[in-house]
C-alpha cells in the first residue's frame, strides 16, 4: 500500500531524529521511525506494524543488491583491518605518521589530507581513513568526535565534486534525463563540471574542515570534547558507545610482533588500485557492450562502484592475510581469526545502517520528500530559487538520510520550475541544479540517520550520537555561510561564484578565530 503525501509522512524521520538526539540510542530511535512508517503504511494496528518492520521494510533493505555490497564491503574491509592491526600494521603505520605528525594540528592535517586523496567513493573514504588515523589521534590526544569530523566533511563532500569518482555517474544522469526531457541541447558532463563552483556547502566544508586542523580552534561541543581529550586523555567520553570498537583482544597486535608500516599500507593501497581500476574495467565492458564511444566520462558513467568495491575488500583481505602469512607474523587460522574479529566490530554499525535504510524506504513510500517540496515549492521564484532549493533539498536529505534519493526527488521537479521560471538562464539552471546537490550532500553529511555519518562514527570508533551532535554546529555554520554569501547573493546577482565562495571562506575563517579557542 502506498500512501499520499501529507504532514503526517514527516513523523517517522523527526520521531528518529528526535529520539536519537535526546536519548542517544540511535537503534531504539531508528526502530521506532521505521514502525511508525509501518503503522502509517498500515492499517494502524501496531502487531501488524511490528511484523511489517521486520519481514517487509527491514528484510527490504537487506534484499537491496546495492545495500548488500555496502554490508558486504564493511564486513570484508572491516575484517581487513582486524588482521592489520593484529599484526601490528596499524602501529607500524600510527608511529610512522606519529613522527611527521607530531602534534595534534598535524594530525588533524593528515587526516585531512588522507580524506581528500580518497576522493573516489565516500563510502571507501570514510572505512579507510577513520581506522588508519585512529590509532594516532588517540596518540596525539584528538578526541574521536574529531577524528570522525574531519572524515565525514571530506568523504561526500569530497566525492560530490570529483571528476572521478562513484557518484558523478549517478549526477550526470540525472542532469542528462532532465535536460533531454526539456529539450535542452548541452552536454551533462559539461553542466556537471559548471556546477562546481556553485556548489558552496561540499566546497566550504572542505575549507572549514582544513581551518579547523590548521588553526587548532574549535567551539560549541567540540572544544569540549577536544580539552576532554587533550586535558584528561580520554578520546571518548565516559559511558560513550562507539559505533564499532577495534579494541577487542583479537585485534591487538601480538606480543613481540614485528610493527611494520608496509602491513598497512600496502593492503589499503591496494583497495585503492582496484577500486579505481574496477571502475574503469566495469565501466569500460559496459560502454562497449551498448557501443558508446569508449572516453572516461561515460566509463564513469556506466561503471558500477559497488561492484569495484566488493573486488576491492576481497583483493584487500587476502592481501592482508597473504603478507601476514608469509612473513610468518601469524598462522592462517591466527589470521582467519582476527579478520573474523575485524568483521565482529562492525556488526553494530551495520545493525544502525540496515535500520537507516529501512527507514528511508518507508519515507520513500510516504513521500516524506513529495510532501516537503509540495508544501515548500510555491514560495519559490527565480532569484530565491538557489537559496530556497538549497534549504528544501537541505531538509529533504537532514530528514530521509539519503542524498541520491534527495536528488531522485528533486531533480524532476526543481530543473523544469528553473526553466520554467527562468528559460535559457545559465545561471538560475545552474545555480538550481548546484544547490540540489549540495543540499542533498548536507544531509548526507551530518544527518544522525545518514549511511555516511553512521560510516563515519564506525570507522572512527566514536560514539554515534556524540558525532552528530559536535559537528552539526560546523554543518549548520557552513550551511548558513554558504546559502547567505553563495546561493541567495549569487541568484539575486549581486556577484558571482568565485566571490561568493571567497567571501565565505573569509567568513568562515573569522567566526572560528572569533568564536573557536584552543583545545
Amino acid at each position: 500500500m502506498t500512501a499520499e503525501p501529507s504532514w503526517t509522512s514527516l513523523l517517522p524521520p523527526l520521531l528518529a531524529i528526535g529520539l536519537a538526539v535526546a536519548f542517544r540510542e540511535v537503534i531504539l530511535a531508528l526502530w521506532v521511525g521505521v514502525f511508525a512508517g509501518a503503522l502509517l503504511l498500515g492499517s494502524g494496528n501496531p502487531l501488524a506494524a511490528a511484523v511489517r518492520t521486520v519481514d517487509t521494510h527491514v528484510l527490504g533493505a537487506l534484499a537491496d543488491a546495492d545495500h548488500a555490497a555496502v554490508v558486504i564491503f564493511t564486513l570484508m574491509l572491516g575484517g581487513m583491518v582486524g588482521v592489520i592491526s593484529r599484526s601490528g600494521g596499524s602501529l607500524g603505520l600510527a608511529g610512522s605518521v606519529t613522527r611527521l605528525a607530531r602534534d595534534p594540528r598535524r594530525g588533524q592535517v593528515a587526516a585531512w589530507l588522507m580524506g581528500i586523496f580518497v576522493f573516489f567513493d565516500d563510502f571507501a573514504n570514510t572505512l579507510l581513513v577513520g581506522p588508519t588515523m585512529r590509532p594516532i589521534s588517540d596518540r596525539l590526544r584528538l578526541s574521536r568526535e574529531k577524528l570522525a569530523f574531519i572524515v565525514d566533511a571530506t568523504a561526500a563532500p569530497v566525492a560530490s565534486i570529483a571528476v572521478i569518482s562513484s557518484w558523478i555517474g549517478m549526477e550526470i544522469g540525472y542532469i542528462a534525463d532532465q535536460y533531454r526531457a526539456l529539450g535542452i541541447e548541452q552536454d551533462a558532463y559539461w553542466v556537471f563540471l559548471r556546477t562546481i563552483p556553485h556548489r558552496f556547502y561540499p566546497l566550504l566544508m572542505l575549507w572549514f574542515g582544513l581551518l579547523v586542523a590548521v588553526s587548532g580552534r574549535d567551539f560549541g561541543p567540540m572544544l569540549r570534547a577536544e580539552r576532554r581529550a587533550r586535558r584528561e586523555g580520554k578520546p571518548l567520553r565516559d559511558g560513550a558507545r562507539p559505533a564499532a570498537s577495534f579494541e577487542d583482544a583479537a585485534l591487538a597486535p601480538r606480543p613481540g610482533v614485528p610493527q611494520r608500516m608496509l602491513n598497512a599500507l600496502v593492503p589499503i593501497g591496494v583497495v585503492i588500485l582496484v577500486i579505481a581500476a574496477g571502475l574503469g574495467i566495469d565501466g569500460l565492458a559496459k560502454v562497449r557492450a551498448a557501443g558508446l564511444e569508449p572516453g572516461l566520462r561515460n566509463i564513469l558513467a556506466q561503471a558500477d562502484s559497488y561492484r569495484a568495491m566488493l573486488w576491492a575488500s576481497l583483493a584487500g583481505s587476502i592481501t592482508a592475510i597473504g603478507l601476514v602469512v608469509g612473513q610468518r607474523l601469524l598462522g592462517l587460522g591466527e589470521a582467519m581469526q582476527a579478520w573474523l574479529a575485524g568483521m565482529k566490530s562492525m556488526v553494530l554499525a551495520m545493525v544502525i545502517l540496515t535500520l537507516a535504510w529501512a527507514l528511508g524506504g518507508v519515507c520513500q513510500k510516504l513521500h516524506t520528500a513529495d510532501y516537503m517540496v509540495k508544501v515548500i515549492g510555491p514560495w519559490l521564484s527565480a532569484g530565491l530559487l538557489p537559496a530556497l532549493v538549497f534549504l528544501v533539498s537541505a531538509l529533504v536529505s537532514f530528514a530521509t538520510g539519503t542524498s541520491w534519493g534527495t536528488m531522485g526527488i528533486l531533480f524532476p521537479i526543481v530543473v523544469p520550475l528553473a526553466h520554467g521560471l527562468a528559460p535559457g538562464s545559465d545561471p538560475v539552471m545552474l545555480g538550481a541544479i548546484s544547490s540540489i546537490l549540495a543540499g542533498s550532500v548536507f544531509g548526507d553529511h551530518c544527518s544522525p540517520i545518514s549511511d555516511t555519518t553512521i560510516m563515519s562514527s564506525l570507522a572512527c570508533s566514536c560514539d554515534h550520537i556524540d558525532h552528530v551532535r559536535t559537528q552539526l554546529p560546523y554543518a549548520v555554520l557552513v550551511a548558513a555561510v554558504g546559502t547567505l554569501l553563495g546561493d541567495l547573493a549569487c541568484g539575486l546577482g549581486l556577484w558571482g561564484a568565485p566571490l561568493g565562495l571567497a567571501l565565505g571562506a573569509a567568513v568562515l575563517a573569522g567566526v572560528l578565530f572569533w568564536r573557536g579557542r584552543p583545545a
